[in-house]
């Protein structure tokens, strides 16, 4: 970047900073949300939820099939190793 450019672009240093932060928390979201130990924990809640009547069979299933998807997903962009 040369020096006019970047005395051009100085007013928008604040919104690239704030840009640039949203998507650290975004992946790091993402990597929480996909990590194969939080989800294999999300389905124990979920079995216990199940087994203690708080969610429909219907409801269970469905969020089941969802998080089974995010374990798939992750074994496959893993290259196919254990997760």
């Amino acid at each position: 970047m040369g020096l006019i450019t970047g005395l051009l672009t100085l007013p928008l240093a604040p919104v690239r900073g704030v840009v640039w932060v949203a998507e650290q928390l975004y992946a790091q979201a993402r990597r929480e949300l996909d990590d194969p130990a939080t989800v294999r924990r999300r389905l124990a809640e979920l079995e216990e939820a199940r087994q203690s009547g708080a969610l429909s069979p219907e409801e269970a299933d469905r969020q089941e099939e969802e998080l089974v998807g995010r374990l798939w997903e992750a074994r496959r962009t893993s290259g196919g190793r254990e997760v």
